[in-house]
């Protein structure tokens, strides 16, 4: 697959998650920028500041649930408020380590959320998210 993602952005606190996903991610070769914030308040605030620039905006957004200051629920509460100032659309895709069909059902049902993947996120999960992206984009 040669399509590349300019910029991802995972949210997520566990600092060893942080790190498998930035190692996955960055061997793949497909994404050129990885940021990444430990709770959704830092990463509502970054979306805020870089809401007019497309170039700053990620293309995707790795989500956890579970977090301190604020969790994934939260941060979705935010991000619909904000959507419509952003200059782009970005994918959301939930990783948690939750297998609770509550939470599951509860991220499908809501139209902001692409899908939901349990972790730990594998290589071929992250390639098969960008090569769905990839088709949307091209």
């Amino acid at each position: 697959m040669k399509n590349k993602i300019n910029h991802i952005c995972i949210i997520d606190d566990d600092r060893i998650y942080q790190y498998l996903a930035h190692k996955i991610i960055s061997e793949t070769n497909l994404v050129d920028e990885i940021d990444v914030f430990s709770n959704g308040l830092e990463a509502i605030n970054f979306l805020k500041s870089a809401h007019s620039d497309k170039n700053k905006l990620p293309d995707i957004i790795l989500l956890d649930l579970f977090m301190p200051v604020m969790d994934g629920w939260g941060f979705l509460k935010e991000y619909i408020l904000i959507k419509p100032e952003l200059v782009k659309k970005i994918p959301i895709y939930i990783v948690s380590s939750s297998i609770d069909p509550a939470d599951i059902q509860k991220s499908k049902s809501i139209k902001n959320v692409t899908d939901f993947i349990v972790k730990p996120m594998t290589r071929e999960s992250f390639v098969d998210i960008v090569g769905k992206f990839s088709k949307k984009v091209h």
